[in-house]
């Protein structure tokens, strides 16, 4: 939780209103898979956290999908585009 949200009368961070329950986490992390996928990377839901692989074996540990893109980012070493052409065709595919 980020440090100015109980001021601002926050619960918790924007990218996990709704996400109260192991099943809506687990729900999240499968569908941010699909996109981090495309750059090798794969996010589960783990202890009310979230759990970055890459294909090598590194890891990183983040507490919301606000924090997961630049841990991602870090992880594949390079940036990532969430609206890369190539990767909303692959989306769209069933």
């Amino acid at each position: 939780m980020c440090g100015l949200c109980g001021a601002f009368g926050a619960a918790g961070d924007w990218a996990e209103a709704g996400a109260a329950g192991p099943v809506q986490r687990s729900l999240r992390s499968r569908a941010a898979s699909r996109v981090l996928a495309r750059y090798g990377l794969a996010l589960d839901s783990w202890g009310g956290r979230y759990i970055l692989r890459s294909r090598t074996g590194r890891t990183a540990l983040v507490d919301n999908l606000s924090r997961m893109w630049p841990a991602a980012e870090a992880l594949a070493g390079r940036p990532l585009d969430p609206l890369d052409p190539e990767l909303l065709d692959l989306l769209e595919r069933p």
